[in-house]
């Protein structure tokens, strides 16, 4: 009888305890999962005007985003996702602003904010040469080999990983100056605006650039945060937020719950939210890859030019100075850029910023950036022992898996590089006059496709 009884308590010890351990797990989970799913989903129905069941298999179709369901609303434009009905997390769309989640503020007031966005100018690109205009070249250099181009691209639209397609949407090598090679996937084209996620971060960095050369900001000063004055993180300069040697107590990691999935799927507020987290080291002395960093930066920036300019200041500043015109950046609840993740353009248009940094911040004949910014972007700092990440640019360093390695072994070490979440990626290679693309919903074998490429010029 004592036996029995104690095997019943047991299990009922096992059970209760299973079920503390799924309602925690879906109590941090579940809403992550339909943040993401509302968020990306909004976008791609209504910014990039795909179909939803395109967008479950292949942008979706993964553990755990799988479990997410949706509710479409076509009179307000908006997404609603759950988890078997629970964690329901509503996205918004609004024109000329992307979707955003609401979180933190309510709806109505979301709706009510203004953003004063500048008209994009009424200009026909196919009959303006590239990179000035979508008028390319018909011939290529007749040192490059187009059927190892050829060959090298299309291995990159039918790898697999797992045994599952990764979806390469994209692909554009740009040599000299000039686009030698194109492709899309079926129902992309080249005015299909694409997701560029963490390459976002090298979008602000760039906006920094633009601050710094009209003596706006001083990135070796002190990161100008109202809530760190009087703490130990009033020591952190633009510069750590920058390199991502902050020293805030941050994790960047998808897979489980974490600090980059709390701020882009619970908060309306991203930079308060990331402003708010413990200091972990001493800034500049430990890298640490964060989008809070990012995000941060971006508050910066709207305080930096005020709220009458700030929605306009990407635009005006920055991409329609380089003849880009398709960008787009979404806003979180409080109306702050989410510089970390969240950028839409045309695959042309992610080159074209490519190009600009390969012409060290130089367009047209204005210089944006202050002239030594992009060779300063390119050198790592001392708390960061891979060598492999700039002014929110990755670097060809040595891997994270194992220091002794190169990241990139078949690749010139001059290479830096935008990458986002997925695979969405352009590469710089000045030594070989190189600006490749590659945009999908997975990631690729990046060494062996850049050397392909490398190896198609003779």
């Amino acid at each position: 009888m004592t036996f029995r009884k104690t095997v019943k308590r047991t299990v009922f010890v096992l059970l209760f305890l299973i079920i503390v351990a799924i309602v925690v797990i879906a109590w941090k989970v579940f809403p992550a999962i339909s943040g993401y799913g509302a968020k990306n989903m909004a976008s791609a129905i209504y910014l990039q005007h795909r179909n939803p069941k395109d967008v479950i298999r292949e942008d979706l179709a993964d553990f755990p985003k799988s479990l997410g369901s949706y509710e479409f609303d076509e009179k307000d434009s908006s997404v609603t996702a759950s988890v078997w009905g629970l964690a329901k997390r509503k996205a918004i769309y609004r024109k000329g602003l992307g979707a955003t989640l609401i979180n933190d503020f309510s709806e109505a007031q979301v709706r009510a904010q203004v953003f004063n966005l500048p008209a994009k100018p009424n200009i026909n690109l196919d009959t303006i040469p590239w990179p000035y205009g979508d008028k390319t070249m018909d011939s290529v250099p007749a040192n490059i080999n187009r059927t190892v181009l050829k060959k090298a691209i299309d291995n990159v639209f039918e790898e697999k990983k797992n045994d599952k397609p990764v979806y390469t949407r994209t692909v554009i090598v740009c040599y000299d100056g000039n686009i030698v090679a194109e492709r899309y996937a079926p129902g992309f084209d080249k005015n299909t605006v694409q997701l560029g996620w963490s390459m976002s971060k090298s979008f602000t960095a760039a906006m920094i650039g633009v601050l710094v050369k009209d003596g706006k900001l001083n990135i070796n000063a002190p990161a100008p945060v109202p809530e760190w004055k009087g703490t130990k993180k009033e020591k952190i300069s633009l510069l750590n937020l920058l390199q991502q040697t902050s020293g805030l107590d941050y994790t960047e990691i998808y897979t489980r719950p974490s600090s980059v999935t709390t701020m882009l799927f619970s908060k309306g507020d991203m930079a308060a939210y990331a402003a708010t987290l413990p200091l972990k080291y001493e800034p500049g002395t430990h890298f640490n890859y964060s989008g809070g960093n990012t995000n941060i930066i971006n508050r910066i920036i709207r305080q930096t030019v005020g709220e009458k300019d700030y929605a306009a200041f990407p635009y005006t500043n920055l991409f329609f100075k380089i003849n880009a015109y398709s960008f787009l950046l979404e806003p979180d609840a409080s109306g702050t850029y989410i510089g970390s993740s969240y950028s839409y353009a045309t695959a042309r248009d992610f080159v074209r910023f490519g190009l600009f940094y390969y012409y060290n911040g130089l367009w047209n004949g204005d210089q944006l950036l202050p002239e030594n910014w992009v060779k300063e972007s390119v050198v790592a700092p001392a708390g960061n022992p891979y060598k492999n990440y700039g002014y929110q640019f990755w670097l060809n360093g040595q891997s994270e898996k194992d220091i002794s390695k190169e990241a990139y072994p078949d690749v010139p070490k001059d290479m830096f590089y935008m990458d986002g979440y997925g695979g969405q990626d352009v590469y710089i290679i000045p030594s070989k006059k190189l600006v490749v693309l590659r945009l999908g919903v997975s990631p690729i074998n990046e060494n062996k496709f850049l050397k392909e490429v490398i190896e198609a010029i003779k």
